[in-house]
């Protein structure tokens, strides 16, 4: 898992319940393989910190898959899309020469966050959602796979806050992480199988 904090999992209360906690178990699940989970995001992340994050990670470390969410930040401190987009696609490229599958849980929807007042609160959600879309086509030119978490699970947290957000009205709570983490795992599970299959040893 690389990028922000909902990557990270705050707001859940045990590991279990994070979004790679979720992730996690239901690609076990699905795929009847056991999977072993690395968190790299760090809360507070914005897309040029994933150099970084790539960076901490062991030498010759190459996942079969990584799931990177980052863009919520990228927007409340008016980071350029370009940019942002730029150093999305380099993180996206460095994984991929590892051979990894990268699936991008694109931008959510920050005008589902109640306690920003209006007219901001438009506000957010227009750029959030230039960002999403911008992401989607980075993602696509370098070779990962999109999820629109503005599409998949924003509505759910437009109509039912209270049960979607933790207490700190800005992160999700355990069902958030749920509906997240079911909304980008067919995509993860089809990441994996495509990494399983590419590294299966040639038959002799």
């Amino acid at each position: 898992m690389l990028g922000d904090s909902l990557a990270a999992g705050l707001g859940a209360e045990r590991r279990k319940q994070t979004l790679g906690g979720r992730l996690a178990k239901g690609m076990a699940r699905r795929l009847g393989w056991p999977v072993h989970l690395r968190t790299a995001a760090i809360v507070g992340s914005e897309s040029p910190d994933l150099a970084a994050q790539l960076a901490d990670l062991p030498e010759g470390y190459a996942p079969h898959v990584a799931v990177i969410v980052v863009g919520g930040n990228d927007v409340t401190h008016r980071i350029p899309v370009a940019v942002s987009t730029q150093h999305l696609r380099d993180a996206i490229l460095r994984l991929r020469r590892r051979g990894t599958e990268v699936v991008v849980g694109t931008c959510p929807d920050l005008g589902a966050l109640r306690p920003v007042p209006q007219p901001l609160r438009r506000l957010v959600s227009s750029m959030s959602r230039r960002l999403a879309e911008a992401q989607t086509e980075t993602a696509l030119a370098a070779g990962a796979r999109p999820v629109d978490l503005r599409r998949a699970v924003g509505p759910m947290f437009f109509d039912d806050p209270d049960a979607m957000f933790s207490m700190d009205r800005f992160h999700p709570s355990a069902l958030g992480y749920r509906r997240t983490a079911e909304a980008l795992l067919p995509t993860a599970c089809l990441a994996a199988e495509a990494a399983l299959s590419s590294r299966r040893p040639a038959p002799q």
